[in-house]
């Protein structure tokens, strides 16, 4: 497992990597020919939406292109930027971050979020004292990675709670693959862990773990992240954007109003049929989309929480980010019921 990390540093990183990403991504782009293949990083053991409305038959002509998987949602959103995908999804707060360093990307149909069922949890050990925002103070906390959904609900959490900045920062946030976060925490090398839909369900059915709070219990429901392309692969690519982008639309809204059963069972027969070797039995924890708004549609809101946070800790500028230019809703047929 990964030793305890110093945020900021790596925090600092990431901004350094989202300005070199924007540069290589501008040199890339004035080369890129029009496509109907989309390249993009898959999730071991999950199905992401556009691989769904590939296989409903969504996506007409548009043939989508595995080059991998990735553990992180900065880092898809990166391969994003520097052409190296064509598409990629993160955190919303990830994509302010991206676009503040002047990521020439878009946003264009919501894939994951909270909601009743489906929800990002942070739990202790059923014997831990940890049980408010105090108790983090000093204490060791699992996270996918930095920068992102994680790092951002705990910090809020943590300031709604009293907290100083300075006992803020004494949170050591340890980065750990999602696969390895629950034996990290059952083994004592955290002390409390983010854990998430289904690789939260299945952590809860092993036992002895208690939540201490969820992003859903504090934020209520919201649309967490979002799929981007390349402004430059929208403009040369009108028509396959159009259809990607429906496409995924179309398939987050059938998984939003079909029947968990038959959901899982397409998820689970996708995965065996793609032989990635990946665990099949994940999939049968599955509990919903976790998306709030028909067919993935975006609002200023899921990205106005991250960005003012970011403004008033400084590590945006004041009016260096529009909200509005952060997205589009042109492509996804569900547009008409948008409440922008």
């Amino acid at each position: 497992m990964s030793s305890t990390i110093d945020r900021r540093a790596v925090l600092r990183g990431l901004s350094g990597l989202a300005t070199t990403s924007v540069l290589s991504g501008c040199a890339h782009s004035s080369a890129s020919p029009r496509t109907n293949v989309i390249r993009y990083q898959g999730w071991s053991g999950e199905v992401l939406y556009p691989e769904l409305a590939e296989d409903l038959g969504l996506l007409g002509d548009v043939r989508l292109e595995w080059i991998g998987n990735t553990t992180s949602g900065p880092q898809d959103i990166q391969a994003t930027v520097t052409g190296d995908t064509d598409i990629g999804g993160a955190f919303n707060g990830a994509i302010v971050r991206l676009a503040a360093a002047g990521a020439p990307v878009t946003a264009v149909v919501g894939y994951y979020g909270a909601d009743a069922l489906s929800y990002g949890g942070y739990y202790a050990m059923q014997r831990s004292p940890i049980r408010g925002p105090r108790d983090f103070i000093d204490k060791k906390v699992g996270v996918n990675t930095l920068g992102a959904h994680y790092e951002d609900v705990l910090a809020i959490y943590l300031e709604r709670g009293g907290l100083t900045q300075d006992e803020v920062d004494s949170v050591q946030l340890v980065v750990v693959p999602p696969v390895s976060a629950e034996q990290a925490l059952r083994s004592g090398q955290l002390d409390v862990s983010s854990l998430s839909d289904v690789k939260r369900e299945k952590a809860l059915a092993h036992g002895g773990l208690r939540s201490v709070f969820s992003d859903f219990g504090m934020l209520g429901a919201f649309t967490a992240g979002c799929y981007v392309l390349r402004d430059e692969f929208i403009e040369r690519n009108p028509e396959t954007t159009r259809q990607l982008v429906t496409g995924t639309a179309n398939a987050v809204h059938w998984a939003q109003t079909r029947p968990r059963d038959e959901v899982v069972a397409r998820y689970s027969d996708i995965i065996r049929r793609r032989g990635r070797n990946e665990d099949l039995s994940t999939v049968s924890y599955w509990r919903s989309p976790g998306v709030p708004s028909p067919g993935g549609l975006i609002q200023d809101r899921e990205f106005t929480t991250w960005l003012d946070r970011l403004t008033t800790s400084g590590r945006v500028a004041p009016g260096a980010v529009d909200v509005r230019g952060l997205y589009t809703n042109e492509f996804n047929p569900f547009r008409a019921s948008a409440q922008n």
